[in-house]
């Protein structure tokens, strides 16, 4: 009966880190990717018409 027990609570703990840490975390990082993509772009495309325009 304990085995029983224990084993919903691993599940129960497995679900809460995956769910509540791992999943939130995962968001964050590719939250913050896509932003420094962006400004990498923006930033890409001013030099490009920068110096495009000098010429």
């Amino acid at each position: 009966m304990a085995r029983i027990v224990l084993s919903i609570l691993g599940v129960l703990l497995a679900l809460y880190v995956v769910f509540g840490l791992l999943l939130p975390a995962l968001f964050g990082i590719l939250k913050l990717l896509v932003v420094v993509a962006v400004i990498g772009a923006v930033v890409v495309g001013a030099i490009t018409l920068v110096g495009r325009l000098s010429r």
